[in-house]
């Protein structure tokens, strides 16, 4: 009989241990859920349509090129860079800047 009741003492424990861990981790997940909308709505202040939709574009191709672009145009945004909307031209631009630090291969054929 005791050892039933340690068995089933331990499956409490790791019942409850395994219902903290899902709860923290929905914490987590609905604040990764709000400061993704709460980035999403800055961008829409900032950004015409034409420049958000080009950002659409470019994120399936690169995710990460994206995600520096949106980190500078908010700070920008959020110092008070930003004079007006930034349009697809000032995006384009950036995209220029950002995505020339990218590494050259070349392939030597003999």
């Amino acid at each position: 009989m005791s050892d039933e009741d340690e068995l089933e003492e331990l499956k409490k424990k790791k019942i409850q241990e395994l219902k903290e861990k899902q709860g923290s981790s929905e914490a987590q997940e609905e604040a990764k859920q709000q400061m993704e909308a709460q980035k999403k709505a800055m961008l829409r202040k900032v950004m015409t349509p034409d420049a958000r939709e080009r950002l659409g574009r470019v994120r399936m191709a690169r995710p990460q090129l994206v995600d520096q672009i949106e980190s500078q145009i908010i700070a920008l945004a959020q110092r008070g860079g930003t004079e007006g909307k930034i349009d697809d031209e000032t995006l384009k631009k950036l995209l220029k800047r950002l995505s020339g630090q990218k590494k050259e291969i070349n392939i030597k054929r003999r």
